[in-house]
């Protein structure tokens, strides 16, 4: 008897703004073999159009963000898995999906897995890209405790226990959350560098809300996920990460500093902060919650 492909569910996120990335990325979607995929092309304020046999669309009637779009996706795809694409990335390996389903299946303490990022055009990709603080050579596979957020996949039963993308975000910092949370399920988030996603090297303070979110978002970050006396001493500790940034480049500090004081100043929404045991786990892993 032959054993069933593995279910994945796909949420492919896009404003529509650039339609040949998306072409590509679904395209490589498509060609994904040894899985089985329900896919959706979620546009965020905007109607897919013209997708290929196959890719569901769910036309939201305005730019909800990024973590809200990709939370809408959801709830349309059915699968043992879920997978997060970014209408930017593709798939070069028609065999990524069911390699990253492996090792997920192999290892049941990894509950998250990122791949390693690579410019198709040959350009050298940031560090960012790589989410550990000591970065090492981006082929190195390792516990982390961020994530690019632009492909990912995790079991669906993990993604549904973290309670999602964190929604009042809109953009920046959700996917450190969505790490923590996994591990807080007693399970690892993965940096897989032998697995690969392409996307483009695009920097992202082309977004003129960049620097106000990016503040706002490490403040309420701190407040919805860690212990309270945490809460001061990871936000310090960031704020003087921004401050020693700011002493080479000091585009955007008014904006972030706008961005830091609305984080104390507004409702960050649901508090679920880390357990002990988690706080404790990820120390020992090498990041402790302050950092």
């Amino acid at each position: 008897m032959s054993v069933p492909d593995p279910t994945v569910g796909v949420v492919v996120l896009t404003q529509g703004t650039r339609p040949d990335d998306l072409a590509r990325g679904i395209r490589s979607l498509l060609d994904q073999t040894g899985v089985s995929l329900d896919i959706v092309c979620v546009g965020n304020g905007w109607e897919p159009t013209a997708l290929p046999a196959g890719v569901a669309a769910l036309a939201l009637p305005e730019n909800l963000g990024i973590p809200a779009g990709r939370n809408r996706g959801v709830a349309q795809v059915s699968g043992e898995f879920l997978f997060f694409l970014d209408d930017d990335a593709s798939l070069p390996d028609p065999e990524f999906l069911a390699a990253a389903v492996a090792k997920l299946r192999a290892d049941a303490s990894i509950g998250l897995v990122q791949p390693r990022v690579v410019d198709p055009s040959g350009t050298t990709p940031p560090k960012r890209w790589i989410p550990r603080i000591r970065k090492g050579e981006a082929e190195h596979s390792s516990n982390v405790f961020s994530v690019w957020e632009g492909a990912v996949i995790l079991p669906r039963a993990v993604f549904d226990a973290t309670g999602g993308w964190a929604e009042p975000f809109f953009y920046a910092h959700e996917g450190i959350e969505l790490a923590w949370r996994v591990w807080d399920q007693g399970k690892r988030a993965w940096y897989a560098g032998d697995l690969v996603a392409n996307h483009p090297v695009i920097t992202p303070t082309r977004h003129s809300y960049y620097y106000r979110l990016n503040a706002r978002n490490r403040v309420w970050l701190a407040r919805r996920n860690l212990p309270a006396v945490f809460v001061p001493l990871y936000v310090a500790s960031w704020t003087g990460v921004q401050l020693l940034r700011s002493v080479r480049n000091r585009d955007g500090l008014g904006a972030w500093w706008g961005g830091w004081r609305e984080g104390w100043r507004t409702d960050a929404g649901e508090r679920r902060p880390l357990r002990w045991r988690t706080v404790w786990r990820m120390t020992l892993a090498g990041r402790p919650p302050v950092i």
